[in-house]
């Protein structure tokens, strides 16, 4: 696996993209950004926890949606200072690909003009409005070993664990608690038995909430002491 794979996409008739490698959507059929919201910010308990310095970790940015979800709640609590936000993708889609995608979502289309021009000129480390965005190319299972970072909160975003094991194992998940600052936490669409447990076994305390839309459940998680 190499940086420069790019994703091979198709498209659903509703504008959803679907990759090709997984079989699998990027986001929800029913309403991406809703889940977003849902899954990734109320799950990790956010805007609220937003201070100064925190720093949202992703695996799998796909469209970027959760990245502009993020911005426009930090934006509303007030843009505090130095917010980061940092993702892990293997296979980057092409601007051309996530700027049709984001069609469906005109409230995160209308903010998405700097990371799509960032993104066009290849660009993996910009800044919007002072929010601080890096995203790592390449297989996570090594990018993140080598990641310098910890994050206060996770989005654990790739392709269905039944589709693309690879991105929720148990060495994978243990370098995300490795990975992560006292205290903080992590939330995830899904509630597969196997990516729970691995959580717990990477040091956090997880439990299982609704899920968004027609899933029942998803899983959500904090860093034990």
């Amino acid at each position: 696996m190499t940086k420069s794979q790019i994703a091979d996409i198709t498209w659903k008739d509703s504008g959803v993209p679907v990759a090709a490698r997984f079989d699998d959507p990027y986001f929800s059929l029913e309403d991406g950004l809703a889940e977003t919201r849902h899954v990734f910010l109320v799950g990790n308990h956010l805007p609220a926890r937003f201070v100064p310095g925190f720093h949202v970790a992703e695996l799998g940015f796909g469209t970027g949606l959760n990245m502009l979800a993020t911005f426009l709640a930090w934006r509303a609590e007030g843009a505090p200072a130095n917010v980061r936000y940092t993702s892990f993708e293997a296979f980057p889609m092409t601007a051309q690909d996530i700027a049709k995608a984001l069609d469906t979502f005109p409230e995160a289309k209308t903010v998405s003009a700097p990371f799509l021009s960032a993104w066009a000129e290849g660009a993996r480390r910009f800044d919007l409005d002072g929010f601080s965005v890096a995203v790592v190319e390449g297989d996570a299972r090594q990018t993140l070993t080598n990641w310098q970072g910890r994050a206060d909160a996770w989005f654990l975003d790739g392709f269905s664990p039944a589709k693309n094991p690879e991105l929720w194992g148990e060495e994978l998940m243990k370098q995300v608690g490795a990975h992560t600052a006292p205290g903080g936490t992590f939330a995830t669409y899904t509630a597969a038995g196997f990516v729970r447990r691995a959580l717990y076994a990477a040091g956090f305390d997880v439990e299982r909430t609704p899920g968004f839309g027609r899933k029942r459940h998803m899983s959500r998680g904090t860093l034990r002491d």
